[in-house]
């Protein structure tokens, strides 16, 4: 399993943007599923994008598309979710996820088996 950090999570206002950093301590990312899942006081745990970091192939939940846009750097060290035009709706704790996979990802919960600490986000006026 690996050891993942997210960071990057804070208070802003609605329309506002944010980047969320998924780091991997001493790991390059390659041939893995990175996911970014988030989870609101009182509901459940969703997945709302991730990348495959080997082919770079990504999906978005509906409520994040066109918003939010994945990536991962050159190293393959480091995983970002560019959060834009956020509105309350989107804050929660904001996990990042982890599986070895060849190709492809999901946003499934059980397909993933390393997770960060998780980062707060809120969206506030």
């Amino acid at each position: 399993q690996l050891h993942l950090v997210e960071s990057g999570g804070g208070l802003v206002q609605p329309g506002g943007s944010l980047r969320l950093s998924c780091a991997a301590s001493g790991y390059i990312l390659s041939y893995y599923a990175i996911a970014w899942f988030r989870q609101a006081p009182g509901k459940e745990r969703e997945g709302i994008s991730c990348i495959d970091t080997s082919g770079g192939s990504t999906k978005y939940a509906d409520s994040v598309k066109g918003r939010f846009t994945i990536s991962v750097d050159n190293a393959k060290t480091t995983v970002f979710l560019q959060m834009n035009s956020l509105t309350p709706e989107d804050t929660a704790v904001y996990y990042c996820a982890a599986e070895v996979r060849w190709s492809g990802c999901l946003l499934s919960l059980d397909d993933y088996d390393s997770w960060g600490q998780g980062t707060q986000v809120t969206v506030s006026s």
